[in-house]
């Protein structure tokens, strides 16, 4: 049986500029290796489209803060550099998924593992199951600096990757993450998406 912890991660999270579908605006990538979390990297890129005044609630980016950083294309070589890791994590991992793989056409991402899914799997019974909800239950958020604030990529990042780190250590084992039984047998679909 595999330990958790044989394998290397990076936890993303990416911030929209609030269009259907998003255009990127922010994203934070978070490795971790040896069941130790890493270092964040984060990129703040100019999107294609304005930011638009809801998303600016929920992130407080404007399109003041923007103006000036790259676009995406400029920074794309070092997020797929962050992103080579054997698995992604992120929380509701289809969405960000989703943004990556249309700014990065052609992209297909690796083994990913939804900590919005595992927590529901792995600690029944919580009142809620978002990352607020879950960062507030674990005091997930304590010890963090000062400056990072939630809904932005790198602090969403983190607290996702010490969330991930809580219920990998729970599942004990990279099978039962993965949401396969001892011996070969799925307890329910993996918890990818």
């Amino acid at each position: 049986m595999a330990d958790w912890t044989d394998l290397t991660y990076v936890v993303v999270d990416v911030e929209g500029n609030g269009q259907q579908p998003p255009d990127l605006v922010e994203l934070a990538a978070v490795p971790i290796a040896g069941g130790v979390i890493g270092e964040p990297v984060s990129w703040l890129v100019k999107p294609e489209s304005p930011i638009k005044h809801f998303a600016t609630r929920i992130h407080g980016l404007t399109n003041k803060d923007v103006a000036d950083c790259p676009t995406f294309e400029t920074v794309k070589v070092d997020v797929l550099m962050a992103l080579s890791h054997p698995a992604i994590v992120a929380h509701n991992a289809h969405v960000d998924v989703s943004v990556l793989q249309r700014e990065m056409s052609g992209w297909e991402p690796p083994e990913v593992f939804d900590t919005l899914k595992l927590a529901r799997r792995l600690v029944p019974g919580l009142d809620g199951y978002r990352l607020g909800s879950l960062v507030e239950s674990f005091n997930l958020a304590d010890g963090l600096p000062d400056a990072l604030s939630p809904h932005r990529a790198t602090y969403d990042a983190l607290v996702a990757a010490r969330l991930f780190v809580l219920l990998a250590t729970k599942a004990a084992s990279l099978e039962e993450l993965r949401g396969q039984k001892p011996g070969g047998g799925d307890d329910e679909p993996p918890a990818l998406f």
